[in-house]
């Protein structure tokens, strides 16, 4: 799984939904903050467990898979989740590992969809959102002067994966030095795969242009936004709004 070194989620003090129940899962490394119709507390704790069980499991058997930093064919008995993982990140050109927080986000979201019909799953800045009403995301850019004061506004009626990579903030490995990348695509798992690919391009000022048009290959592709500094790059279909 993912470093277990652990990072003060300071920006969750951001993440309000006054209409939603907010509630905290951790399992080991893992620390997700939900928002539901309802505190889904005990069945997103089983749900985390399992997938985890899932993964780790598949792991034992082929540690390559946790290991490569390059796309990666997963065995044919593989889980459902580690194929998606494996698909997703290839697109990308990462190892599947690069998507393992946006999987277990989407994942248990579409899960307990079944039991909310509004759902928001964070995982170390990575979030699954289904929602009926607007919602507005906030991009958290470390030392950044754009840092929590813009965002992307979610529609509403939309399923979205919208998740941030950063090469200055917390553990997840980057070869880059963005505050922020923010991918928006129908799919949390994509979205985590591609913020690493593009976080690793980012070099200096220079490089976020070429991110940009290198995202705008993919059709999946709703709407990126990244952070260097005093630096902002936007592409994309949503609304970027000042917070």
């Amino acid at each position: 799984m993912s470093s277990d070194k652990y990072i003060e989620r300071t920006y969750r003090k951001y993440m309000r939904a006054p209409d939603l129940v907010s509630f905290q899962v951790k399992v080991q490394e893992s620390d997700l903050y939900i928002l539901a119709k309802k505190d889904l507390r005990k069945e997103a704790e089983k749900l985390l467990i399992f997938y985890r069980r899932q993964i780790e499991d598949y792991i034992l058997k082929d540690p390559v898979f946790k290991l490569t930093l390059t796309p990666y064919k997963p065995k044919g008995n593989a889980p459902e989740i580690v194929k998606e993982m494996s698909f997703w990140s290839e697109k990308a050109g990462v190892g599947p590992m690069a998507s393992v927080a946006g999987a277990i986000a989407e994942y248990i979201g579409k899960e307990l969809l079944n039991y909310s019909d509004e759902i928001i799953v964070e995982n170390g800045g990575d979030i699954f959102i289904s929602t009926k009403r607007e919602r507005k995301v906030a991009i958290f850019a470390g030392e950044s002067p754009w840092s929590n004061k813009i965002g992307v506004l979610i529609p509403p009626g939309t399923t979205f994966g919208v998740c941030t990579s950063s090469g200055t903030v917390g553990p997840s490995l980057s070869f880059g030095v963005a505050d922020a990348v923010m991918i928006v695509s129908p799919s949390a798992i994509f979205s985590d795969a591609l913020a690493t690919t593009l976080g690793n391009m980012i070099k200096t000022d220079k490089d976020i242009e070429v991110a940009l048009e290198f995202a705008q290959r993919f059709p999946e592709v709703i709407q990126v936004v990244i952070v260097y500094g005093k630096h902002l790059g936007v592409w994309g279909n949503l609304k970027l709004i000042r917070l």
